[in-house]
């Protein structure tokens, strides 16, 4: 997923893949315990051998940290432009309430300072000790806290990460055009959103959940790119990861004129729209649970 979301992303952004001097890619299921993805992810995608590369995890805000890691690079010169990632197929214990959601795919962003389509005016973190989601090494499907990780977990991380992202920017709800929060479920962004001021119009377009599920590290950042399918310049956007353990980044971003110039008949609408359903034996038999 994420190799087929990377080359759409060059292509969008039509770089010479060589030009990329950093991999980062969040996920919670790295198919290897020791091995990165990045170089299988940078080989497919012929970056060549002059970038660095490392995998990243923080549940499912692991690639809105590679955003801020890359923001960081460029901005002191470090590499010309690097490549972002949140890509999961999530795991979930048969019967259990997660199994209601799990969903896979991979989105992709190179970050860089030509040319952009979408320019990351600020960005803020709030982290705390929270345990509501894990899973221990070795163990196959991951534990939770039930309710607990909607308050306080989710809501609080959320809604202070938006406020204080605000709050730096001078902002309020109204200023945004759209808005993008974690999608586990369709409750939690809508309810975290009608608290912190957003409408349901402002929230429409990047809510993904109620169609394809919840995708994990892919979540937001799957949710930005279907934004970005559509956005105009000018239009501004808010969005704020989740990642249990447990924390939350948040973005404000502004779309520029050259937003035209990278949009590309490949949607992610057009991706949603290939879809198809398979029974539930079958699903079981792909995700391994059914031997």
């Amino acid at each position: 997923m994420v190799v087929e979301a990377g080359r759409n992303a060059i292509k969008s952004a039509n770089i010479n893949p060589k030009d990329i001097g950093a991999v980062f890619i969040g996920s919670e299921s790295h198919p290897y315990a020791v091995k990165p993805t990045g170089t299988i992810l940078a080989e497919a995608l012929q970056v060549g051998n002059n970038y660095t590369t490392a995998d990243f995890e923080f549940a499912c805000k692991a690639g809105t940290v590679a955003i801020q890691v890359l923001l960081g690079m460029v901005d002191s010169g470090m590499i010309k432009c690097g490549l972002a990632a949140g890509a999961d197929t999530a795991q979930a214990k048969p019967g259990d309430v997660l199994e209601y959601t799990a969903a896979a795919a991979g989105a992709v962003f190179i970050i860089g300072n030509k040319n952009v389509g979408a320019e990351i005016k600020g960005t803020v973190s709030f982290t705390s000790d929270t345990s509501d989601f894990w899973r221990r090494s070795k163990q196959k499907y991951p534990s939770h806290s039930g309710s607990f990780t909607g308050i306080p977990s989710y809501y609080k991380h959320v809604t202070e990460a938006t406020k204080r992202l605000m709050e730096k920017q001078g902002t309020k709800p109204k200023d945004y055009d759209h808005v993008i929060f974690h999608q586990p479920n369709g409750k939690y962004p809508t309810t975290a959103a009608k608290k912190i001021g957003f409408t349901p119009k402002q929230i429409e377009k990047g809510m993904l959940v109620n169609k394809i599920g919840n995708t994990y590290s892919a979540s937001v950042l799957l949710g930005l790119a279907n934004v970005l399918d559509c956005a105009k310049p000018g239009e501004r956007i808010l969005i704020t990861s989740y990642g249990s353990g447990a924390g939350s980044d948040s973005f404000d971003i502004l779309i520029t004129d050259n937003i035209e110039k990278i949009k590309t008949n490949k949607t992610v609408k057009s991706f949603i729209e290939k879809k198809k359903y398979v029974d539930y034996a079958r699903y079981l038999k792909n995700t391994g649970a059914l031997k």
